[in-house]
């Protein structure tokens, strides 16, 4: 429902002396270009519906109609429809005089509701098989009661939160390739180790020749074992310097050859941290 307020334009509409105050408090109630205002202009022009204001919104005809049921209090399995139709078709001429097409199904319900309280001022007609009479109110009251079951269960799903309206989605992308992390191992470290090993070797040697054949795969195998009953062994536990430095390089050649083939990984946790070699994880 709206309601227009035309505002008097002075001397341009009506003729009579302006009694607009040359200055307002000293405060400018408008600024034009630029520059503060402090009387209307004696050739202003204000349209007629230069302020509307808007009471209510309705949807539609059965918005509209139930709008008026439920503001009064009525039954609505008994509606009053000579008073329902009389504000009715009050709303419907303010909106028809503004704008005709959107009045089109207003008066399409305004006709319906005439047509309604005709057929209650004949005589009550029966049904076949029924004692009772038919209302001509029965088919308004049905769509009626689903129209409001519907806008009471539009206004339940506005209440839950809409995306951009009560929240915003964001996209985080997440990267589940499965990437083998390589131990961060510096040569330096594990030069510094070996060359310690050589040094605890000489150490211990003996002076003794002989002459041994040193295999690297049955050193591969032994290696293979002993980390097969120990989750981790310190790098420097698989040699053993009381054998003499051939056996330390063989156990060292061979450790490589585990390393090349991904039977082992060889770890460091930190910079000078002690270096441990475990058995490689394959996924069955």
């Amino acid at each position: 429902m709206s309601i227009s307020i035309e505002t008097p334009a002075g001397d341009a509409q009506t003729g009579m002396p302006d009694s607009t105050p040359d200055v307002i408090d000293g405060i400018a109630f408008a600024k034009l270009y630029g520059e503060p205002l402090f009387k209307l202009p004696n050739d202003l022009y204000i349209p007629p519906d230069a302020l509307e204001v808007f009471l209510e919104a309705f949807e539609g005809p059965l918005d509209l109609l139930l709008y008026l049921i439920r503001k009064q209090n009525f039954n609505i399995l008994d509606i009053p429809l000579a008073a329902v139709t009389h504000q009715y078709l009050d709303y419907v001429e303010q909106i028809r005089q503004r704008n005709l097409e959107l009045a089109a199904d207003y008066l399409l319900m305004a006709a319906m509701l005439i047509e309604i309280k005709s057929r209650m001022l004949l005589p009550a007609r029966k049904v076949e098989g029924s004692e009772e009479a038919v209302d001509p109110r029965a088919e308004l009251v049905r769509r009626l009661l689903e129209y409001e079951q519907m806008k009471l269960a539009a206004m339940q799903l506005d209440t839950l939160p809409q995306a951009g309206r009560d929240f915003i989605r964001t996209q985080v992308y997440v990267d589940q390739t499965v990437v083998t992390q390589f131990p961060d191992v510096n040569t330096a470290d594990l030069q510094a180790a070996w060359n310690d090993l050589l040094r605890r070797a000489k150490l211990t040697a003996r002076h003794t020749i002989t002459r041994e054949e040193l295999s690297v795969r049955e050193h591969m195998t032994g290696i293979l074992r002993r980390l097969q009953s120990a989750k981790f062994v310190e790098f420097q536990d698989l040699f053993d310097p009381s054998r003499g430095v051939p056996v330390v390089v063989v156990n060292f050649i061979a450790m490589l050859e585990l390393a090349k083939e991904t039977l082992i990984e060889i770890t460091q946790a930190e910079a000078f941290a002690p270096i441990y070699v475990r058995l490689a994880y394959s996924p069955n």
